[in-house]
């Protein structure tokens, strides 16, 4: 019998599209199934930035910042490419610490960012309230339209011939094989699923939380804010946060727009806006930026993230399900990892050299008793 493409992939966000292309880029027949339910991809806020949580995610952020600084020189306007940069934000004297020992972190994988005292932080972002102690300045940190650049990567002038995308909806994966809506059956040598949150109700024992969050954005104020401006306890305050939670999160969008951010909803996948969240969300935007109560709001949303236990993605087969591969579980960095995730899944899917070592991302690293066949 024969088959439909080498690899299928279920899901055409971000992660989807960049695996796709990458195992295109191969010489595979690939072909990319979406359902247009939308998600992550879509509603997220499209900033590149390296995070160093810990080892497996700075490897993996900062080679992926590699590979967005070659995309960006073929990227269309459409995808509003904007090498901002980002400031994280020290409040205090603790976080002035925090933000040198994270500067020497980050230089360890050579990741271009400087200290900046008081005085040179409020010349670079004079919207800012005073008493802050400083910040750290990453350079080449960056911010995309994630959704237009999965379509340019899956339809632009760039994208393999032998790459295709069809709109239908995946209700069963009978490996290698996936069944749709409407009762077919699509015949291939392996499956990608690589559709977020989504991948749970085709492989129900994926290790796989719900994070909400909501964002915001302003009417056109240029030059307002001139980096992404993240406050340094974002990540204690927003990834390692045991209940919801908020953080400081404000990005200059090319039109000149605030999108401000960021909360965490856990087990939470509604639609819905929360508004004591937003609530939170604004007054802790208004504390750092003073200047907002003054902007106006034109719109605000919500989306999901899929977030594994240890917050690192899952990228590589599936333990017992021959013919099926995972690329899930990137949280609130898919945007920013989809590139190094895409060439470290292709890697293991065609026997090519690993760019980074693959086992912290693999999912043998889940007991069995979490990650297993559901049968």
């Amino acid at each position: 019998m024969s088959l439909d493409a080498d690899t299928i992939v279920v899901g055409a966000g971000i992660v989807g599209a960049a695996c796709a292309h990458a195992l295109a880029a191969s010489g595979q027949r690939v072909l990319v199934l979406d359902d247009l339910r939308g998600g992550a991809t879509a509603a997220g806020m499209g900033h590149l930035v390296v995070m160093d949580d810990n080892a497996a995610e700075l490897a993996l952020s900062s080679l992926s910042l590699r590979l967005w600084q070659q995309w960006s020189t073929q990227l269309d306007s459409d995808s509003a490419w904007h090498p901002c940069g980002t400031l994280w934000l020290a409040a205090n004297a603790e976080e002035m610490q925090a933000a040198e020992e994270k500067q020497a972190r980050l230089q360890a994988q050579n990741v271009a960012c400087t200290l900046v005292d008081a005085v040179r932080l409020q010349s670079m972002e004079p919207a800012l309230r005073s008493g802050l102690h400083g910040a750290l300045h990453v350079q080449h940190d960056a911010v995309v339209y994630a959704p237009n650049v999965a379509q340019w990567l899956l339809l632009g002038p760039t994208a393999p011939a032998h790459l295709q995308l069809r709109h239908a909806k995946v209700v069963a994966i009978e490996e290698p094989h996936v069944r749709l809506a409407d009762g077919s059956v699509l015949r291939a040598q392996a499956v990608v699923l690589a559709n977020g949150l989504h991948a749970t109700d085709l492989c129900p024992d994926l290790p796989i939380r719900a994070k909400k969050g909501q964002l915001l954005i302003t009417d056109r104020y240029p030059g307002t804010v001139h980096h992404q401006l993240v406050e340094l306890g974002y990540v204690t305050s927003a990834h390692h946060a045991t209940g919801p939670s908020v953080a400081f999160n404000v990005q200059p969008r090319p039109t000149g727009q605030l999108l401000i951010g960021s909360s965490r909803e856990f087990d939470d996948t509604s639609r819905t806006l929360n508004f004591p969240m937003l609530e939170q969300m604004l007054r802790r935007a208004v504390d750092y930026l003073p200047g907002l109560r003054d902007c106006n709001a034109i719109r605000s949303w919500t989306g999901v993230r899929a977030a594994t236990p240890d917050g690192l993605p899952i990228l590589g087969p599936h333990p017992t399900r021959a013919g099926l591969w995972l690329a899930v579980g990137h949280e609130g960095l898919g945007v920013t990892t989809a590139p190094a995730s895409a060439q470290i899944l292709a890697a293991q899917m065609t026997g090519a050299a690993c760019p980074i070592d693959p086992s912290p991302y693999r999912a043998e690293r889940f007991s069995q008793t979490t990650l297993h066949h559901a049968g």
